[in-house]
């Protein structure tokens, strides 16, 4: 082929965006951009000018391959193979989730997003010996698992000496928030030049102008068109083809030129392309086991199709899979098979078995159990994509009709896991039209609940469940156990947006199961929460107590922690437990984090910050929730982000409205009654603490409507509050009457304290007194100090009006140092001014130091306060230890400090996120 003439033809703006990269990069910012354009636009071309003027880097390359986008982090390997001597510097949960990952240690099935720290971990330590630069071509065949790691690594990228490209041929939705470099056609000058410079023959002006329009200014189509025309055609007069868009139209060429070489050369080609590592040692054995000799690639190299050297080389993507697409459906099935005979089955079975499902002609039992077991090591390396896609293809080759329907559930079950929810509905559609047995039939039924839930639509959950609970029964207890709770919190969660079954309708179910009886912590929590929703808190207590007084001790609890926990939360909800709830939520943040859950995680945090808020301790609750949002954007996880409404009613925050439409917005779509009672509760909490009470009650009524049972009390003191100041009598004793109920079957301070307040504002006289007095006895001795200080508050407010103004004001003094203190902003300022109408003058209070800071600010400067070292908080952030000391520095400036000791001064000392987790 002619050389080209140094430099790249019209792509001045391009390279001059590169180059600006690469000093960012230099002078110690990260920076990722996404070059786009069709195929053949010069991608490759502007990635090698990037790589060549990279001088002082170090670099490191990847390439997606069509044919390994069923393998799982197939690129990311690639890319990370120079740095792998790296991985004894990273923290233990992180080497062994990138170790299992790439396959070079065998262990359970590391969470994705602790690959992806570890990966981020990876190059940060590169970087730190000077800037590094990764370059991934072809993005848009990466394999589904690399895909994401490399969006989570590029979305954390922040202060490291790092840049990292993608070219990709269309818009991907992994990397559609990063910044573009569109890579457009070239201009008609720039195209000539660019011709003129590959042709050395003389070329009619009207042919040159011809030639220029049907390729649309892409350069590899203007390279490569002309070499199939003869002499006189490039004289002048010839026709060319234009019904094939511009991809089809190179590939056609390609295949042109494929189709001029020899029978034995083309065999090979389809043998070369059909390999996606390129390793020469494979291609060559599989092509000797065809009978082609040593010499039948030397056409193919000749005609500059592809190169041998280290690596088979194709001159460019399009050349393979115009190579492999123009070869008969026998031959690339020879050529598969071919390679599966050359391929290690101890150093590769999972592309060995790969090989051979895409050479049989048609069922394979043995192929199908191959490609089985490699489903199982894929999803043990963390690749939930390429489990799937493995369990697809191997329903394909099964001819068993039973086997055939428990491999489509085991696909399906893959699909939801890995998030390809649509296709995971197809594979659950078919599945119930095969041969299944009952145990098929209640599995079928068990994923679809599953599926139901993934897409975020709870209306027919509970149903689902419910049904696959019942077949389970006969037939795995211990199943039916498990999957009647999972009714249970589904029926909860939808509540009156349930089709066809209620939540007493699951409570009774799941009351008579087999499982109910155990006296194990397992069967106590169903049979009390079955109970607490059909007969009602008191009927309920004593089980779920005794469940709860069994944690730590019932070795079932331990084999089945990351279940049980969450319903042993609900149960301390129901009995207004705060001690056992903290304790849980704190318990189970630490041990998904340990675990390096992080799809569980967000849950994990936002109920921890709910805790938190209910206590007082706000800007603990901020950083949990900041690092919860964190998670989500990195795993675009389908969460309705509940806790956050209901921390920004207690802050008074401006955006605390809008936060909690959005939420019950959400809740509506999803079917979520449960979320759309906790954003009621939030607006009742906002407009009770401005004294907007008429707006209190109405939300409150509507909160109430909500059969969201297990937690579902914790509204009653606001409905009681906006009742009674509303004027309301019946409404606020009827609730009392409902509050009472379940807070005497509790016996909790915090519950008995909240009940005899509310009690208070519905009585005269001395009563009144007394009920005040006793709430603060109790609520003083309880670890919720919001409630305590709104008892303070209400009494404050009674005696005002009583026309005891000194003994007001002592409790409104009280009242409004706690709210002051734990950043309760609208009850502050309301305490404020009924301590202005005492006669008494008391300053607003001013935004302390620590509110300059951002919430992941805030989150770092705790955590370093507690001792934590930079790389500790890069991975409990998912940043790197470099993109923390920047964060640092930030808060150093605005808490006028210069060093790490001096961050206990500077901070609010409440009880730290680190210290309960």
């Amino acid at each position: 082929m002619p050389a080209l003439p140094a430099g790249l033809i019209g792509r001045t703006k391009e390279c001059r965006a590169l180059d600006e990269l690469l000093a960012a990069v230099r002078e110690g910012q990260s920076r990722v951009l996404v070059a786009r354009g069709d195929a053949g636009i010069g991608k490759s071309a502007l990635l090698q000018h990037l790589i060549d003027t990279a001088s002082g880097f170090t670099v490191v390359h990847s390439t997606g391959i069509e044919s390994e986008m069923e393998l799982p982090f197939a690129a990311l390997h690639q890319l990370c193979s120079s740095l792998l001597h790296r991985l004894d510097t990273l923290p233990v949960p992180q080497r062994y989730a990138a170790s299992t990952a790439f396959g070079l240690t065998a262990g359970t099935s590391p969470d994705r997003l602790l690959i992806g720290l570890a990966v981020l971990s990876l190059l940060s330590a590169a970087a730190e010996d000077g800037p590094l630069l990764c370059v991934v071509d072809d993005a848009h065949w990466l394999d589904r698992e690399s895909a994401q790691v490399l969006a989570f690594v590029a979305r954390r990228l922040l202060a490291d000496h790092v840049g990292l490209v993608f070219a990709t041929r269309q818009s991907n939705a992994d990397l559609a928030s990063f910044p573009e470099l569109v890579v457009n056609k070239l201009h008609d000058s720039d195209a000539q030049t660019l011709l003129s410079a590959v042709l050395h023959v003389p070329l009619d002006e009207r042919v040159r102008d011809r030639i220029v329009a049907e390729t649309h200014g892409n350069p590899l189509a203007l390279v490569e068109w002309p070499r199939g025309l003869t002499p006189s055609e490039l004289a002048g007069g010839f026709g060319m083809s234009t019904v094939l868009p511009m991809t089809g139209q190179i590939e056609e060429s390609f295949r042109r030129r494929v189709a001029e070489l020899p029978e034995p050369a083309r065999q090979f080609l389809t043998v070369a392309a059909a390999e996606p590592t390129g390793d020469p040692v494979v291609v060559w054995r599989a092509a000797d086991a065809l009978g082609l000799g040593v010499s039948v690639a030397t056409p193919a190299v000749d005609a500059g199709l592809l190169d041998i050297g280290v690596r088979v080389r194709f001159r460019h993507p399009l050349v393979r899979s115009a190579a492999y697409a123009s070869a008969s459906l026998t031959d690339r099935q020879a050529a598969h098979r071919s390679l599966a005979e050359a391929t290690d089955p101890e150093q590769d079975p999972d592309r060995r078995a790969w090989h051979r499902a895409l050479g049989s002609p048609g069922p394979d039992e043995d192929v199908a159990d191959a490609l089985e077991h490699s489903a199982d090591r894929a999803r043990a390396r963390g690749g939930f994509a390429a489990a799937a896609a493995l369990l697809e293809r191997s329903v394909a080759l099964t001819i068993d009709p039973s086997r055939r329907g428990s491999r489509n559930l085991a696909a399906a079950a893959a699909h939801i896991e890995a998030g390809s929810y649509e296709i995971a509905g197809g594979l659950l559609a078919s599945a119930e039209m095969t041969l299944l047995d009952d145990m098929g039939r209640a599995h079928l039924e068990l994923l679809r609940a599953r599926h139901k839930s993934a897409v975020g639509d709870y209306r027919d959950v509970p149903e689902l469940y419910l049904r696959a609970a019942k077949l389970f029964d006969a037939l795995d207890p211990g199943v039916a156990g498990n999957t009647y709770l999972d009714a249970l919190a589904a029926a909860t969660i939808a509540g009156t947006f349930a089709r066809n079954v209620s939540i007493v309708d699951v409570a009774r179910a799941a009351g008579v199961c087999p499982a109910s009886a155990e006296l194990t912590t397992h069967g106590r929590l169903i049979a009390g929460l079955a109970s607490a929703t059909a007969e009602g808190p008191a009927a309920a207590a004593p089980t779920l107590r005794l469940a709860l007084d069994t944690t730590g001790t019932d070795t079932t609890l331990s084999e089945a922690f990351f279940r049980v926990n969450g319903y042993l939360m609900a149960a301390a909800s129901a009995l207004w437990d705060s001690h056992a709830l903290h304790r849980l939520a704190a318990t189970q943040v630490a041990a998904w984090r340990a675990a390096g859950a992080m799809t569980m995680l967000p849950w994990a945090l936002h109920t921890l910050a709910h805790v938190l808020t209910v206590e007082g301790d706000l800007d603990s609750a901020a950083s949990a929730i900041a690092e919860s949002n964190q998670i989500i954007e990195a795993t675009g996880a389908n969460m309705l982000p509940w806790a956050a409404p209901n921390l920004a009613a207690w802050r008074g925050d401006g955006g605390a409205r809008r936060a909690i439409d959005d939420l019950a917005a959400s809740a509506l779509v999803a079917g979520h009654a449960q979320t759309l009672g906790a954003a009621q509760w939030a607006s009742a909490i906002l407009h009770n603490s401005m004294g907007q009470y008429e707006q209190a009650l109405t939300v409150a009524i509507e909160a109430d409507r909500q059969p969201w049972e297990w937690g579902s009390q914790y509204h009653f003191p606001e409905l009681i509050e906006a009742a009674a100041r509303c004027g309301q009598p019946t409404i606020a004793n009827a609730t009392l009457e409902r509050l009472a109920a379940t807070a005497q079957a509790s016996g909790s301070d915090w519950a008995l304290g909240v009940l005899v307040r509310s009690r208070a504002l519905v009585s005269t006289g001395l009563a009144t007194e007394e009920c005040y007095n006793a709430a603060i006895d109790h609520l003083t001795r309880s670890a919720i100090r919001p409630e305590l200080a709104r008892t303070h508050l209400l009494y404050g407010e009674w005696l005002r009006r009583e026309g005891r103004r000194i003994d007001a004001r002592l409790h409104l003094r009280s009242a409004h140092g706690m709210f002051t203190d734990m950043g309760i902003n609208s009850f502050a300022e309301r305490t404020r001014n009924e301590l202005l109408a005492t006669g008494e003058t008391v300053r607003k209070r001013t935004p302390e130091t620590f509110d300059a800071l951002t919430p992941q600010e805030g989150h770092i400067a705790r955590l370093a306060a507690d001792g934590q070292t930079n790389q500790e908080i890069g991975a409990q952030l998912f940043i790197s230890a470099r993109t923390v000391e920047w964060h640092l520095r930030k808060v150093f400036t605005k808490l006028n400090i210069t060093s790490r000791r001096q961050l206990s001064e500077a901070l609010p000392r409440p009880a730290s996120l680190s210290a309960s987790s």
